[in-house]
Order: C-alpha cells, then sequence, then structure tokens
C-alpha cells in the first residue's frame, strides 16, 4: 500500500472515531434528554474528566509509534510501521472518545448541557491530537 493510501486510511479512521464518539451523546440527549435524575451527575462528570487522563500514555504510545513510521520511511519496514501507527492510533482514539462517552452516560443522571459540553470538548481536543501530521510522507 502506498503512502497516500496510508494516508487516506487513516484519515476516514479519524472521521469515523470522531462520529463514533459524538454519536452516543446525541443520540442519547435527542431520546432521552426528559430523564433527569440528579443524584449522580456531579460524580459522572468529574469520572470524565479523570477520563483524560488516561489519554496521557495512549498519547505517548501513539508519538513514539508516528516517530518509528517517520523513521521507517523508505524502508523495507515501512508497511510495518504504518500498520503499528494504525494500531496505536486506534486505541489512543478511543481512550480520546472516553469523556464524551461518559458525558452521553450522564445524561441519565440529569447532567446539564454545559458540563456535557466541556466533556465533548475535552474529547474533541483529545481527538484532534491524533490527525497524522502533513509532515508524514
Amino acid at each position: 500500500m502506498s503512502r497516500d493510501s496510508w494516508r487516506r486510511r487513516l484519515a476516514r479512521g479519524w472521521w469515523l472515531h470522531l462520529a463514533l464518539a459524538l454519536a452516543p451523546l446525541l443520540l442519547v440527549d435527542l431520546l432521552f434528554s426528559g430523564a433527569r435524575h440528579g443524584a449522580l451527575s456531579m460524580p459522572l462528570f468529574i469520572a470524565g474528566l479523570l477520563a483524560m487522563f488516561p489519554s496521557l500514555l495512549l498519547f505517548r504510545r501513539y508519538k513514539l509509534a508516528l516517530i518509528a513510521t517517520e523513521r521507517a520511511l523508505d524502508t523495507d519496514g515501512e508497511q510495518a510501521a504504518w500498520q503499528q501507527l494504525e494500531a496505536q492510533r486506534r486505541k489512543a482514539l478511543f481512550g480520546a472518545a472516553l469523556p464524551a462517552w461518559i458525558a452521553a452516560l450522564a445524561v441519565f443522571a440529569g447532567l446539564e448541557a454545559v458540563p456535557q459540553s466541556l466533556l465533548v470538548l475535552s474529547s474533541l481536543v483529545l481527538l484532534v491530537l491524533y490527525r497524522i501530521p502533513r509532515q508524514l510522507g
């Protein structure tokens, strides 16, 4: 597979993970926005904030795979490096989506729109970190 094919594949994967991160909250908000209980909203918001921290370890692994891919360009191990980068990135993208998924669960606990937006924004910022840089390839 060529570098351009890998870049397109990784770009499509990023958009798919973006949709997977945001879709649960949008669907839950549309379908169950009237269900408000309120008892666990603050603990779930804090859990959503704390869910950003596992992304630090995942980002480090992604960054190392990105550096290894850059070093492997125009060598025999280029395909394996792209595959390793894709695998590390997939794990990291799931970790980046955790705050938004927790926000979707917190809708049932009565989490208001502003904290939901903050958790989604944190997921979006984390997801943007995992875009493939233009310099690669």
